[in-house]
């Protein structure tokens, strides 16, 4: 295994976690996208103009090499990325729904007992460019796996012990856990460690057993600052604990849903990220209903073509958008 050839700049956002291939079943014809949420909000950020960086292993095979190509040609930096030699990169089989949402169905290789993106290792990982960051951004599949989940729990003590700033995307995918309930005791105890955590309504349902953000605050123990969580076309609920509220969904056509909250995270970060003082933005009304405006766009927008990354805008395409009466 060896690192990627650095890349110069410094993101001011790290995306930690899987990169993999989704390959998607409609009318009965397969096409296969760039995915992974972590790596889907590496690459929104970039389009929306703030520099990102992804850290996670895909293997040294022909979809490996495809997936670097097109995060390489997007501008994501890749100094933290680690190729792995004895296990391949992981497919997602997706069933395509007529209203647009998805099914998550199996892996491919089928019966592979691991994939590249489970052997993510901590003493690779780059510990300078993790400390250079503004924040960290995870979702939790990657805690399924031993090796990754010690890769990931090291880069949350760096960014606790630099106080760099952490955001938490639930991201609930059964198919890469065997115990539901072993999810839920390792998912649980991470949360404390963000101030943003997003979640959609389902998985809010499923880890709390409800879906009022401000509750949800109330149960996690540490520094969180913002509960968001996200409900397709019924929009969006939020807390800081002083600010609660909720927003419509932009009406849209929807096309395909795939990448939709990646887009929302991407959106709500590029906000977010250029902000000195988090504690004090989350609590300006103006400033929260303002950035989960521009997320829910972001969102609403991914949906309108195939696949995560390929329709996500710029930033100037959101205020285009925004700006529609």
């Amino acid at each position: 295994m060896h690192s990627a050839a650095a890349v110069p700049s410094l993101p001011p956002v790290l995306c930690l976690g899987e990169v993999l291939e989704d390959c998607i079943t409609k009318d009965h014809q397969r096409h296969c996208y760039l995915g992974g949420a972590p790596a889907n909000v590496a690459a929104g950020l970039v389009k929306l103009g703030t520099p990102a960086g992804f850290i996670g292993a895909v293997g040294q095979d022909a979809i490996g090499d495809r997936l670097v190509e097109q995060l390489e040609d997007l501008g994501v930096n890749l100094a933290g990325l680690q190729r792995v030699n004895q296990a391949p990169t992981r497919q997602v089989v997706v069933r395509h729904q007529a209203n647009g949402d998805r099914e998550f169905i199996g892996f491919a290789p089928v019966d592979c007992p691991c994939f590249a993106d489970e052997q993510l290792q901590a003493s690779q990982l780059p510990t300078s460019l993790i400390e250079s960051a503004r924040f960290l951004v995870m979702g939790t599949l990657g805690f399924a796996a031993p090796m990754t989940s010690r890769a990931l729990t090291q880069a949350l003590e760096l960014a606790q012990n630099n106080q760099i700033k952490v955001l938490i995307d639930i991201n609930w995918r059964p198919i890469f856990w065997t115990d539901p309930e072993l999810a839920k005791s390792t998912i649980r105890p991470l949360l404390s460690q963000a101030q943003v955590i997003k979640l959609a309504a389902e998985e809010a349902d499923w880890l709390f057993q409800t879906t009022d953000p401000e509750a949800i605050k109330n149960q996690v123990q540490g520094n969180t600052g913002l509960v968001v969580i996200t409900d397709g076309e019924r929009g969006c609920q939020f807390s800081t604990g002083t600010i609660s509220g909720e927003l419509p969904a932009f009406g849209v056509q929807v096309v395909d849903t795939t990448g939709a909250g990646d887009g929302f995270v991407a959106g709500l970060l590029h906000c977010l990220c250029p902000v000195q003082d988090l504690h004090n933005a989350l609590t300006n009304p103006t400033f929260l209903t303002q950035s989960l405006q521009f997320a829910s766009a972001v969102g609403a927008m991914v949906t309108q073509g195939a696949g995560a990354t390929t329709p996500q805008p710029t930033a100037s395409e959101v205020q285009r958008f925004l700006d529609c009466p």
